[in-house]
């Protein structure tokens, strides 16, 4: 079986890359999505200065940047979320669990001293899809 080509991923309905990476990369049926941050894709800027806006903006990013990624279903395998502060992890906690749907994703949570754009939490993930 031949392996599928490299593919860079692209939208518009996600912040463009603020540096020198794709928003995705998809290999085969798994996609590998970039960090992404509470961006409103419009403006580049930060929704809120709020952990529940900038999770919420970050899932939509995340979700829209997957849906270019797969013609068909898609699943994420993987989050690795970036806190600056280790006191909002339950607030984030619940934002994923209203959103995501079991089976639930991998994932490991790290606390950082900070990220880009003064942004309180950044979240990459790795997703499988197939064509529909």
């Amino acid at each position: 079986m031949a392996t599928k080509p490299l593919q860079s991923v692209h939208t518009d309905q996600a912040p463009a890359a603020i540096g020198p990476y794709s928003q995705g990369m998809r290999l085969g049926d798994l996609v590998f999505i970039s960090g992404q941050l509470g961006l409103d894709p419009t403006t580049g800027l930060l929704v809120g200065e709020d952990i529940a806006s900038q999770t919420r903006q970050i899932l939509t990013n995340l979700a829209s940047i997957g849906k270019a990624a797969a013609d068909g279903p898609s699943q994420f395998l993987k989050l690795t979320l970036y806190l600056t502060d280790l006191a909002d992890f339950e607030i984030v906690n619940t934002l994923l669990s209203e959103t995501l749907t079991e089976p639930f994703p991998a994932r490991a949570t790290v606390g950082v001293a900070a990220l880009p754009k003064g942004a309180a939490i950044e979240i990459d993930a790795i997703m499988a899809c197939s064509n529909g």
